[in-house]
């Protein structure tokens, strides 16, 4: 499986953001999603993967890698909450970039852990960050290249 079939478009609805540990909206930060206020305020496994694109059995496998705590109703079936869906998205968005799950799982580890290692949390990302954005340099680099020989074989550039 690749990064991008981990992480097609969304077609939940994305709102302000939310922190993916608390779903506490926030000034800032990655959107997150939000169930209507005249529907249901949770959501069952099968829904959550139509409307992520993010099949049921990477989402139980994330359950099972400790990446997703999901609650349960009476009868043990999955209940997907806005905090849920909000984390489904960041750990999404993640692995878009090519975090690797092992750096995933670090990070949740330190949000699982509480307050008080928020220096470790922003050191991680800020590392990946890095190294997202030397990635984007080195595609622009290599589009760049395509753009000229398609400007070349277009005629727009003199052989």
């Amino acid at each position: 499986m690749t990064v991008t079939e981990l992480a097609p478009p969304l077609n939940v609805h994305e709102a302000a953001p939310a922190d993916e540990a608390a779903g506490a909206a926030g000034p800032c930060g990655p959107p997150a999603p939000v169930l209507p206020a005249d529907g249901p305020q949770s959501l069952t496994i099968a829904e959550v993967a139509e409307k992520t694109g993010i099949t049921a059995h990477t989402l139980r496998y994330y359950e099972r890698i400790d990446l997703l705590d999901v609650p349960r109703d009476h009868a043990g079936r999955r209940r997907y909450t806005e905090a849920e869906l909000a984390r489904v998205v960041f750990i999404t968005r993640l692995r878009l970039t090519a975090m690797p799950i092992r750096e995933i799982q670090s990070y949740f580890r330190l949000v699982a852990d509480g307050p008080g290692n928020e220096p470790e949390r922003l050191a991680l990302l800020e590392r990946h960050r890095d190294a997202v954005k030397a990635r984007l340099a080195e595609l622009q680099s290599a589009l760049d290249v395509v753009e000229f020989k398609i400007a070349t074989y277009g005629g727009m550039c003199a052989p």
